[in-house]
């Protein structure tokens, strides 16, 4: 019992399920979140075990959602803003802002026919073949999931650049970011294994104790669960 309540605990978190009412989370129910995670092994995560489940046409491999070029999700997964994703965003921007920075959302949560009118757009403007390099497919996007962010600064003219992870901070923001359980989900260097460029301002919210494996061993997700070898 105490194992299936975890791993309720642990797919809550990490697949973008929001409550329907309060506005707000508060920093003990995150933190109790957190808790409850850290009870959990990670030790299959980073092994080639790894437990697959497709449910309701969402992928999850040891309990997290997956959506890249090859997984996608269904044109009608719509689950809203993650509020523990949107908690800690808030967090970071905030204690950014302490140190200097000039963090705003600039993209968060798009449903799949948002995501269909912007792919389009820029396959308009340049061609698929570019488009494909720096945007997703409908029901490819991480946007649909609620646990990405696009983050840009105030006064900055390198949003959406790969010019931003020279600029303090995107140079903030990668070494910070798994702080607030968030992962960079496009790495420089690692663009033949996710399949998009090298995007700096994108970050996907997984709690803190994944976010800092990630971060310790500069891999992507699709490495950490076994999708790339």
């Amino acid at each position: 019992m105490k194992k299936l309540l975890i791993s309720a605990i642990s797919v809550m978190v990490l697949t973008g399920c929001s409550a329907a009412d309060d506005s707000t989370v508060s920093e003990s129910s995150v933190k109790s979140l957190n808790t409850a995670l850290k009870t959990k092994p990670l030790k299959k995560i980073f092994t080639h075990e790894h437990e697959k489940e497709v449910k309701d046409g969402v992928t999850y491999i040891d309990g997290i959602l997956i959506v890249n070029k090859t997984i996608a999700l269904p044109a009608d997964y719509a689950p809203g803003e993650n509020k523990v994703a949107r908690q800690a965003v808030e967090w970071l921007i905030a204690d950014g802002d302490k140190e200097g920075m000039q963090f705003v959302i600039r993209s968060g949560y798009r449903t799949y026919d948002y995501q269909q009118n912007l792919y389009r757009e820029y396959v308009a403007r340049d061609g698929e073949q570019a488009a494909d390099k720096y945007s997703a497919k409908p029901g490819h996007s991480e946007h649909q999931t609620g646990l990405t962010y696009d983050i840009g600064s105030v006064a900055s003219a390198n949003d959406f650049r790969i010019s931003f992870g020279d600029t303090p901070e995107g140079a903030w923001l990668k070494n910070h970011a798994h702080e607030y359980g968030f992962i960079i989900r496009y790495p420089e260097g690692k663009e033949h294994i996710t399949g998009y460029q090298y995007e700096p301002w994108h970050v996907r919210y997984v709690g803190k104790r994944l976010a800092s494996e990630f971060y310790k061993n500069n891999k992507t997700l699709e490495e950490y669960l076994g999708l790339y070898k």
